[in-house]
């Protein structure tokens, strides 16, 4: 038997198809990219696009994310957006391969659709294939 506090709502979580998963991701601002550092896992929060069916954040030099390779890591990026009170809301994470862009025109065009939200030197683009896309929705 399951104990519930007086008052809490039950939600059901359905699972979302890719399509909608990056659909919601593109619809925010905001997520987190998960990596590891020294064997460890290190969560850093970012603003992102969402190009087709690529993640695009940027980072500065020396961040961890990237370090002084240019071979991909994978990572995890998770967004969501959840309403406390009425106990519902959307969660989607993407695990892929992080590659930094180098191309001059890639790099151009990204530095003027994504603007950082930190007072730093942002002068690295990020990409994040979305090559296992999982997303749920919690609904009343």
């Amino acid at each position: 038997m399951t104990s519930r506090s007086p008052g809490a709502s039950s939600a059901r979580m359905t699972e979302l198809s890719r399509e909608e998963s990056l659909s919601l991701l593109a619809s925010i601002p905001l997520g987190r990219v998960g990596f590891t550092r020294q064997a460890l896992p290190v969560i850093r929060p970012v603003n992102h696009i969402v190009d087709g069916d690529t993640i695009v954040i940027r980072t500065h030099t020396g961040s961890t994310l990237i370090g002084s390779s240019t071979v991909a890591e994978v990572v995890v990026y998770e967004a969501d957006h959840l309403d406390l009170l009425s106990h519902t809301g959307w969660s989607v994470m993407v695990t892929g391969r992080a590659s930094r862009i180098t191309a001059p025109l890639e790099v151009s065009r990204y530095q003027k659709l994504l603007t950082p939200w930190i007072d730093k030197e942002m002068d690295h683009i990020v990409a994040i294939a979305s090559e296992i896309v999982t997303g749920f929705r919690l609904e009343p």
